[in-house]
């Protein structure tokens, strides 16, 4: 670990270095000058506690930068800046003015540039699944601070700034996440929004009041939850106390595990019979809807099971040959326990899975109970039929439109499809309790799984690999988005739905809809 921190060092010599031998030669005083002044605060930071705004941000970036080169990261996030950088930037530009604001927001520019040239080499699999190559560079801003021992609105000037210079800038790093809560101020909300107008999807609004609240439950003091922070899109951990896996090496495609419940445990992409179970809509042996929800929960079950296999041995094999030392240097508890963090150093330690096609299991279960058991408009074989056809033929492609306009749709503020996937759900949920990651009972609090719902775009990857499901979907490349179907009614009603159980919503909203406070 000692000789990691020395190579952070040389590495920002050598910098330090290059600015003089770019000064040598520049002809431009100003730009002598500033690759001059960027020497020394490199001289400085290599080795002592940065001073200024400047240095503390230079060095903010050099971390960034070499905790990527070590794990071939993404999601490395800067935690809450705004916080940590304030009294640099409250020295410097508020108290002695030895740095005007502009010049601050020049230099918060300079450093998102730098996070656009960080780029991976990833599968072509996996660059479907994530939207291409972004690498999920977050900043988080806002928040509560805890003042004696009550929570405090955390925003300041800082805060202010880094959301101008991201509205400004307009790039797609760094991710921006504004941590909202009831005591917020209507003159930072309107910030916010204004910034939302420009059409890039930023900030992200998380709910300190539900996010405190359910992390409380999980043995988290709220002294350490003030400080939580948002990891990639929406994930959240513990800043410099959680490890590098708050979100899973595997993915469940919901969609695909409710067809084998529907057909006796046969997947129906590849033929295959996985867990085999005597109900099936082919032999139209399914009594009642009830039958089809316990073939769900056992198929679940078992899927869940081999994703937490999958997990394991990934995890595994990343303790034995990824060994992250700066990073675990960085996170505390990590050299108190002599372990990095994939030993068990970290002092927290949760892993979630990632579900896709959760919208499409609640239409599809809520297609079946009402049209096939409920009206008996359609019979089991005749649904299977369709099915195994993909909907081709025009008798199939009218049962399909009774399938898409007779039965209620997620998203929609409607009780029967809303609770009942909720129900579905909760399933899994359950199940996931049961299951310990390899860092359990090794010094982290936790060492558990729980629901992930933050896909990204492995709805595209996973539609293409699923054959047509009961909600009317045909094979498709363009599958819909993780939680939610198209034919919301509004925006209104796909907020009650979503409401009705604990999932993280991803809902961009136009400009027209934020240009007045009605």
């Amino acid at each position: 670990m000692i000789s990691c921190w020395w190579a952070v060092s040389e590495h920002i010599e050598r910098f330090a270095a290059l600015a003089r031998e770019m000064a040598a030669t520049e002809t431009r005083e100003s730009r002598r000058d500033e690759l001059l002044t960027m020497a020394e605060n490199c001289d400085l930071i290599a080795h002592q506690p940065p001073q200024t705004f400047w240095q503390a941000l230079q060095l903010c970036y050099f971390i960034q930068l070499i905790l990527q080169i070590e794990s071939n990261g993404h999601s490395v996030s800067f935690g809450r800046m705004d916080q940590y950088l304030y009294p640099y930037y409250r020295r410097d530009v508020e108290l002695n003015q030895t740095l005007d604001r502009e010049h601050a927001i020049e230099m918060l520019h300079s450093c998102w540039l730098k996070l656009l040239e960080v780029n991976k080499i990833r599968s072509g699999s996996h660059s479907k699944a994530s939207a291409g190559s972004p690498l999920y560079q977050n900043v988080t801003i806002g928040g509560q601070n805890l003042v004696d021992g009550q929570p405090m609105d955390a925003v300041n000037p800082l805060s202010y700034a880094i959301l101008e210079s991201c509205g400004r800038l307009r790039s797609t790093q760094p991710n921006l996440s504004v941590r909202y809560h009831a005591g917020m101020s209507n003159d930072f909300l309107d910030a916010c929004v204004q910034v939302i107008r420009c059409g890039f999807g930023m900030p992200a609004f998380n709910n300190d009041e539900i996010v405190i609240r359910n992390l409380l439950n999980s043995v988290l003091n709220r002294r350490t939850l003030t400080t939580t922070q948002r990891l990639v899109v929406s994930e959240t951990a513990v800043g410099g106390k959680w490890g590098y896996r708050c979100t899973g090496m595997s993915f469940i495609n919901f969609a695909r595990v409710m067809l084998a419940a529907l057909e006796g445990g046969r997947d129906a992409t590849s033929g295959k019979v996985f867990l085999p179970q005597e109900k099936a809509l082919s032999a139209g042996n399914f009594n009642n809807f009830d039958e089809v929800m316990d073939a769900w929960d056992t198929q679940i079950r078992y899927y869940t099971r081999k994703s937490i296999e999958i997990e394991y041995v990934v995890d595994t094999m990343l303790e034995e040959n990824v060994h992250d030392i700066l990073c675990s240097a960085l996170v505390d508890d990590c050299i108190e326990r002599a372990k990095s963090i994939k030993q068990g150093g970290a002092k927290y330690d949760w892993v979630s899975g990632l579900q896709v096609g959760i919208a499409n299991l609640g239409n599809s279960l809520a297609a079946v109970k009402k049209l096939v058991f409920e009206q008996g408009a359609i019979g089991q074989q005749q649904l299977a039929a369709a099915l195994a056809d993909d909907f081709d033929g025009l008798t199939h492609e009218q049962l399909r439109q009774r399938l898409i306009n007779g039965a209620p749709k997620y998203g929609n503020d409607d009780d029967t499809v809303d609770t009942l996937l909720a129900r579905a759900y909760q399933t899994y949920i359950d199940e996931l309790k049961q299951y310990h990651n390899p860092r359990y009972g090794r010094g982290p609090v936790g060492g558990n799984y729980y629901a992930g719902t933050s896909s990204i775009s492995a709805n595209v990857p996973f539609g293409a690999q699923t054959m047509a499901t009961p909600d009317g979907v045909k094979p498709t490349p363009r599958w819909q988005k993780a939680l939610v179907r198209p034919l919301v009614l509004t925006i209104s009603a796909l907020l009650r739905s979503l409401a009705r159980w604990v999932n993280c919503l991803r809902q961009r909203f136009s400009a027209a809809c934020c240009s007045t406070r009605n």
